[in-house]
């Protein structure tokens, strides 16, 4: 690597389980020219805590309070990150950081956007509803975040057949693997 490129940071906001934020941490780590400087995580029992510590990074707890009083937002800002990454955030993002940092707040979403988006869709919930509504295709969708849930411009769309899927479990099995292939390419890209 040049020592002249500046390292592109990106800072990881997660919910869950961290599956995704690994894979990203990891594909940072192999990369060498964009690491994640910090995970963010609204769930003090989160197993993103454990996978980003396991990976030396450092994770940051916070409550909606200091999501929404600009807590975070300093915080954010002092971190100056190239991309802020939602991978399994359930929390709306506020407004108020969406405008510090246009364009360089990115979620991934579980369904073909437009559909199955919104308040409430997310996880389980959007696995189930494509099933209920008898979908022979999903997939996933890379989209910047804005002021409204699931409304930002697409970025990156890849669907899957689900025809053979009895159940959202199965659904969701096909979901995580087109997440965990293209999730941390699509950011890699946005980076260069």
């Amino acid at each position: 690597m040049n020592e002249f490129l500046k390292m592109k940071k990106i800072i990881l906001f997660a919910s869950g389980s961290g599956s995704n934020a690994e894979k990203i941490i990891r594909r940072c780590q192999e990369n060498k020219t964009m690491e994640v400087t910090r995970v963010y995580t609204n769930n003090p029992n989160a197993k993103v805590i454990d996978r980003a510590n396991s990976l030396r990074v450092p994770v940051e707890v916070f409550n909606r309070e200091s999501l929404n009083d600009g807590t975070i937002s300093e915080k954010l800002k002092q971190d100056t990150p190239d991309l802020i990454v939602l991978a399994g955030f359930l929390w709306k993002f506020p407004e108020a950081i969406v405008k510090l940092f246009p364009n360089k707040i990115i979620n991934i979403h579980p369904a073909l956007l437009p559909k199955y988006g919104g308040k409430g869709m997310y996880g389980m919930n959007v696995h189930q509803a494509v099933l209920d509504n008898k979908e022979t295709e999903t997939g996933i969708t890379i989209h910047y975040v804005n002021e409204h849930y699931d409304e930002g411009g697409i970025i990156f769309q890849k669907s899957v057949t689900i025809e053979d899927c009895a159940t959202a479990d199965a659904i969701a099995e096909k979901i995580h693997t087109l997440e965990h292939q293209y999730f941390s390419e699509v950011i890699e890209k946005l980076l260069t």
